[in-house]
């Protein structure tokens, strides 16, 4: 069960939260699958995700890329949830630590996957720590960025139909490093 740590209400009046849990297992309109930009979901959260959903999710990602070509870190795929609670998942590429610009194309990943649960109507949207695992981002700058992303992004479209915006955090290092930087 995910249980939330902290929440905030942002001065448009969505709400934003820290929760510890399994993003497998939320109940929100999307959840975001931290990816690679071939949609290949074999290591991470992408693997979980993958595993949970079942072969559909993997299936329509394979289609995504025949039509779209590679995802980039600003323009996120989706595709359905598959066996998951969550009706869509946003598919964003995280950048890979010393790959250059790393803070711009952490910002435009999370800005892109609330733009795209704007786009499919979602009022709740669940994101993992993007990047902070197997692509090497330090934890406590990407907490940071995470979050000044998505209070700009509230702030700049005011038509956004998104009300709640989940950070799901799974492990303590991750969850601390996030608690520390949501108090500063």
């Amino acid at each position: 069960m995910n249980s939330v740590l902290v929440e905030k209400i942002l001065s448009t009046g969505q709400i934003l939260q820290i929760v510890r849990g399994d993003i497998t297992i939320d109940e929100v309109d999307a959840i975001v699958n931290a990816a690679n930009e071939q949609l290949a979901h074999s290591g991470g959260v992408a693997w979980a995700i993958s595993q949970k959903g079942g072969p559909t999710i993997q299936q329509e990602s394979d289609e995504w890329i025949r039509k779209h070509g590679p995802v980039s870190h600003a323009h996120p795929a989706w595709t359905s949830g598959g066996l998951l609670p969550a009706k869509y998942i946003i598919h964003t590429v995280g950048p890979v630590w010393g790959s250059g610009d790393e803070d711009k194309k952490l910002s435009d990943a999370v800005t892109g996957s609330l733009r795209v649960a704007d786009e499919l109507q979602c009022e709740s949207i669940s994101l993992p720590a993007i990047s902070t695992g197997i692509f090497g981002f330090p934890k406590e700058r990407a907490a940071g960025i995470i979050f000044s992303s998505v209070e700009k992004y509230s702030l700049q479209d005011g038509s956004s139909k998104l009300k709640q915006v989940r950070i799901l955090l799974y492990d303590q290092p991750t969850i601390d490093a996030f608690m520390k930087k949501w108090t500063v």
